[in-house]
């Protein structure tokens, strides 16, 4: 459909957009807040779009980066009917914060692992991405993400639907 070049740059912009609109979201949810509902719906379409275009890169055999894709899709479908279906009724409030956040997370967590493979600087440094600081730059970013999912789970909030 697209040669690699333009899905590679439809990519990599969808995730940027999925990202920069995906922090005010997991802000206000930290505030007890929720982001307006276009904001919110644009974070969980582009997210989903990021990781469906993942899968559209040609390969063979499952690499990591499926294993990471499939994981986003299924925590970005409980976000999505937690927040459409459940109506953040009872428990289904914090199954979308942890969602969401959690999602955020993945998309980080991908641009991280790219920043190690693409950018000169930091591939010197880690160039199998087995190395320390690869390690160290993945664990801030999964115990940011832990504690604001940990701070938004937690607030109590008036989060009614925007």
């Amino acid at each position: 459909m697209f040669d690699p070049t333009t899905l590679t740059g439809l990519h990599t912009w969808i995730s940027i957009l999925a990202i920069v609109i995906g922090i005010p979201v997991v802000l206000a949810l930290m505030r007890g807040e929720r982001a307006g509902a276009g904001l919110t719906a644009a974070f969980l379409a582009l997210a989903f779009l990021a990781s469906a275009t993942g899968f559209l890169f040609p390969f063979f055999g499952v690499k990591p980066s499926h294993v990471v894709g499939g994981i986003a899709l299924v925590v970005l479908a409980v976000a999505a009917y937690a927040l459409y279906g459940a109506g953040l009724v009872g428990l289904w409030r914090a199954v979308y914060v942890g969602s969401a956040v959690a999602s955020l997370y993945f998309l980080v967590f991908v641009a991280v692992a790219q920043a190690f493979a693409k950018v000169p600087a930091f591939a010197a440094l880690a160039p199998t991405q087995s190395e320390p600081p690869f390690a160290i730059a993945q664990g801030i970013v999964l115990l940011a993400f832990v504690l604001a999912g940990l701070r938004a789970v937690r607030a109590r909030p008036g989060m009614v639907p925007a």
